[in-house]
């Protein structure tokens, strides 16, 4: 349970080799978190940050081996993370992957690598996730979506396709859950300066994990539903969205 100022105490991440993730489990550990676990696909190679987040005062921090396209395993790790630790304050799911596009537009094996990740994959452990959130009538999904998810570019519409499902499958998820005590929070990042888009040419408003994770935590105190990183894409976004299409297809990739 959260604690009596309101600061979050659990966390699961689902991802936990995000740069994003983990710059907001620190953020939380800062304001007082204190059981994290972090779901990744292998915990050996994860040790230097479980050392780190003790370091910084969590209580305890598990390594859990888990894989979105193990979609059999799903079910079961989520028993098993619940079981173990009871109660989860927060539930972030940050596992995802960019892709490349010019591969998938030729190759529809690495298409549909890309598209069971970040959507198959998210679906699948999702739903054993909300059976466990109802029945402790608590908590908060983060969905880790991206601004890609609002409009298809022709640069990475295979990504931007595989978020915009998840982002519409989140923002149901959350209505439905409207009155049970838990919430979901879709969370929209533009460019983040990772190692995922180490390379590649920023994009207008590009931030960073620590930003993208001020900007989750802000979020988790206000309640939001929603939150852009950093807040001038809401604007931004929803200018491009009502574009003509003949103009969309012009901008630069």
């Amino acid at each position: 349970m959260k604690d009596a100022l309101g600061a979050v105490q659990s966390v699961l991440v689902l991802g936990g080799t995000s740069e994003i993730a983990l710059a907001t489990v620190r953020a939380l550990v800062r304001d007082r978190a204190r059981t994290v676990v972090l779901a990744v696909r292998e915990p050996e190679r994860s040790r230097q940050e479980e050392v780190a987040l003790r370091a910084a005062g969590a209580e305890t921090v598990e390594l859990m081996p888990f894989d979105a396209l193990d979609f059999d395993s799903h079910a079961a790790f989520v028993e098993e993370a619940f079981d173990r630790h009871g109660d989860f304050d927060l539930v972030l799911l940050a596992f995802g992957v960019l892709g490349d596009q010019s591969v998938a537009e030729r190759d529809g094996a690495h298409a549909r690598d890309v598209v069971q990740t970040n959507f198959t994959g998210a679906v699948s452990v999702t739903v054993p996730l909300m059976a466990r959130l109802r029945a402790q009538g608590h908590g908060t999904l983060a969905i880790l979506s991206t601004v890609a998810a609002e409009r298809a570019r022709k640069a990475n519409y295979v990504y931007g396709a595989s978020k915009a499902g998840l982002d519409a499958f989140a923002q149901g998820l959350g209505d439905s859950l409207h009155g049970s005590g838990v919430r979901v929070m879709v969370v929209r990042p533009g460019f983040v300066h990772t190692k995922m888009t180490e390379g590649m040419e920023p994009a207008p408003f590009s931030t960073t994990p620590d930003k993208v994770a001020e900007a989750i935590v802000a979020g988790l105190r206000k309640g939001a539903h929603t939150v852009w990183a950093p807040g001038v894409l809401r604007a931004v976004m929803a200018v491009l969205r009502h574009l003509p299409r003949a103009v969309f297809r012009r901008l630069p990739g």
